[in-house]
């Protein structure tokens, strides 16, 4: 698995930090001695904006850091200035999005709940306009079509020759929401199977007769990097969505996540009704 600019910078900051900290100096402290200030020095750690490589050189020579340790965060400076393929899109997309494509592009597994529909990656073009159309009531036609792009250039993703794994728990509502009409909502479910059956991808479904559950409240995904510290989670608001990744955030829904797979169908069972479901659609 690739490691992109946003692990690269992520990674980057919990281990500045890390290294701060085992120094027993603050940040002011810190800053002071290599020239920068403490509101500089703070955005290094909490992973915002761009670093400069020369500064921290200077910072991990005084957290007395190994040559190997500070050669490696050096170079993570530097790659953190790459940009993924969706900087050079001719049209803007939204900030939440940006970011999105940003964590999935670096991720090694990915935990979906979908309650209202079928998880963006494993979507039909079809359906995602539909999906679109419906969301974004007042976009123009070439508006859609530029995210529903976007959305396709997304599934790549699972192209990969090492693609990260995509788990998806999906209700029995999302399956039966007829989106895009009979034909649309067919060619959906039958792409949802034949998603199903690779290596990478599991597909389980939360039937209705499981009753109330642990995310009652809405769908969410738990994007996971290569260190638990580089996880987030990503939950769906009106309007956009919010990420969160303070560790008691990432644990409750983590958890949740847990117990909607266990309350799921088994993976066979899944399929079974995916196909009934398809085939009453008619």
């Amino acid at each position: 698995m690739p490691v992109g600019p946003t692990t690269r910078r992520r990674q980057l900051g919990a281990d500045l930090r890390r290294l701060r900290e085992l120094a027993g100096l603050t940040l002011e402290e810190a800053g002071a001695r290599v020239g920068i200030s403490k509101a500089t020095l703070s955005r290094y750690e909490t992973k915002e904006g761009v670093v400069k490589w020369p500064a921290v050189d200077a910072l991990c020579r005084e957290y007395g850091a190994t040559d190997e340790e500070r050669l490696a965060l050096v170079e993570l400076a530097k790659g953190a200035r790459i940009q993924g393929w969706w900087r050079s899109l001719a049209d803007p997309i939204p900030e939440s999005m940006n970011l999105m494509l940003t964590l999935e592009d670096e991720v090694v597994r990915e935990d979906h709940y979908a309650c209202m529909y079928v998880p963006g990656l494993l979507q039909t073009r079809a359906y995602a306009e539909a999906v679109h159309r419906a969301s974004e009531v007042q976009c123009e036609e070439r508006e859609v079509q530029h995210m529903v792009d976007i959305r396709m250039k997304r599934q790549e993703l699972l192209e990969r020759q090492d693609p990260p794994h995509l788990w998806a728990v999906i209700d029995e509502a999302a399956l039966r929401r007829r989106v895009g009409g009979r034909d649309v909502m067919r060619e959906q479910l039958k792409h949802l199977l034949t998603m199903a059956e690779r290596s990478r991808v599991t597909v389980q479904v939360l039937p209705f007769d499981r009753g109330a559950h642990a995310a009652a409240v809405g769908s969410f995904a738990v994007l996971r990097g290569q260190a638990p510290e580089l996880d987030v989670v990503y939950v769906d608001l009106l309007g956009g969505g919010l990420f969160m990744e303070k560790p008691e955030e990432l644990e409750r829904y983590k958890l949740a996540f847990e117990y909607l797979s266990a309350q799921a169908l088994d993976f066979e069972s899944s399929t079974d009704l995916i196909d009934r479901i398809s085939k009453e659609t008619r």
